[in-house]
């Protein structure tokens, strides 16, 4: 796949991913530095922190904070076809009709709102990105993609690598639907008020453990915005037909 058809971060896993095939990196080995990687492949450091997420979700490095040799992100395993799937998956994704990319995120987001609400977990990042989204002066794009890193957060609170891995595979298709939707939408001041509102609910209800409750929001939440997006999307088809004839 060529790098000009990868996100920064799919560039940073690529390469990653190619030092682990060729034998340039093994368990028990440390991770180039987030800023000199950076500099070294031409991307932002949020793109190679976004990397070491992923493979993280994946079980192939663990990262610790703090300064020293200790410090850093470092190599625990080496995937036997899982990275490569995860970018198949980023790359087929893309090709996967709305219908399905939305009744998949129902499935798979029911599920961890659900478990979370039994589970007890840490939220405490989840809340962090509530906050951040009730920036004043977020633009469309900005919200999106706090919004996006909400429901990756909750996916990777609920603990299941599997279900945290196939949602970050999914995670560009989502992405494409949801900013296409947001850029037609007349009154995003409002959508965008009932978005943070529904994901207040969410998490109020997985704080209370009520994973019954909790389902039925997040059920409600992706196909609300999904319902919203596909009939804007149609009327602006009708319209460009109405003109075109």
């Amino acid at each position: 796949m060529p790098d000009s058809e990868l996100r920064a971060w799919q560039v940073v896993l690529e390469r990653i991913e190619g030092d682990l095939r060729e034998g340039r990196l093994a368990p028990g080995d440390r991770l180039t530095p987030e800023r000199e990687l950076a500099a070294q492949l031409g991307v932002g450091r949020s793109s190679v922190r976004e990397a070491i997420r992923v493979l993280e979700v994946l079980g192939v490095v663990r990262t610790a904070t703090g300064s020293g040799p200790s410090s850093g992100a470092m190599i625990v395993t080496t995937p036997r076809g899982g990275l490569a799937a995860f970018l198949r998956l980023q790359v087929a994704a893309n090709g996967f009709p709305l219908a399905d990319v939305v009744r998949t995120r129902i499935v798979l987001e029911s599920d961890i709102a659900e478990t979370l609400a039994g589970a007890g977990a840490d939220l405490a990042e989840v809340d962090g990105i509530l906050d951040a989204m009730d920036a004043d002066a977020l633009r469309r794009e900005e919200f999106l993609a706090l919004d996006a890193r909400f429901h990756q957060a909750l996916a990777e609170a609920s603990g299941n690598a599997v279900v945290a891995a196939m949602m970050a595979g999914l995670r560009s298709s989502i992405e494409s639907y949801t900013q296409a939707g947001a850029a037609l939408l007349d009154d995003w001041e409002s959508t965008s008020a009932r978005l943070r509102a529904e994901h207040r609910g969410i998490v109020a209800a997985v704080e209370a453990g009520d994973g019954a409750t909790a389902r039925d929001l997040v059920r409600a939440h992706i196909a609300g915005y999904s319902a919203e997006v596909a009939h804007v999307l149609r009327a602006r088809e009708d319209v460009n037909g109405m003109d075109a004839a």
